[in-house]
């Protein structure tokens, strides 16, 4: 038996020293850089550069779109606001208008004088709102047509 126990013994100390030896070798080893084919280095150097012109007309084309959602925005808005406050003035108009009316109703001495009173009235009141509707038309007309050439000028370089 002493045999064997040599032989274990020997086996176990010669795979130390294989491992010892092996690290050793393994710190000396040096991974040696990639070697890529020069058309390869190219290639990927245009694809970068191809990129980067494509991002800065990306970034381009996003600041201008920028650009003229604010200009719109801001002539719509003006537009809106010059609008209600044309709705204000006829709302005040009106009112003014038909408080005018009650007075003279309230005022009138005979019922024939209150038709006639109220005949005016409508006809007065009709005349003034078709007037009120043209212009809203026309206003709605011009804000929507300056709101559309405020983004007309647009271009993706």
């Amino acid at each position: 038996m002493p045999d064997i126990e040599t032989s274990t013994r020997e086996v176990k100390d010669n795979i130390r020293k294989t491992a010892r030896t092996a690290k050793v070798e393994g710190e000396k080893f040096e991974a040696a850089a990639p070697q890529f084919p020069e058309y390869f280095r190219e290639l990927t150097e245009k694809g970068v550069e191809q990129a980067k012109e494509n991002y800065a007309r990306l970034r381009n084309a996003a600041e201008g779109a920028t650009d003229m959602v604010e200009d719109s925005y801001l002539t719509a808005t003006r537009g809106a606001t010059e609008f209600n406050l044309k709705a204000i003035e006829a709302l005040r108009s009106n009112v003014n208008s038909s408080f005018d009316y009650a007075r003279e109703l309230l005022a009138a001495k005979s019922l024939s004088e209150a038709l006639e009173l109220s005949a005016a009235h409508m006809r007065q009141q009709f005349e003034t709102l078709s007037d009120q509707a043209k212009e809203f038309s026309a206003l709605a007309r011009k804000v929507a047509t300056d709101t559309a050439a405020s983004g007309k000028n647009f271009r993706i370089n």
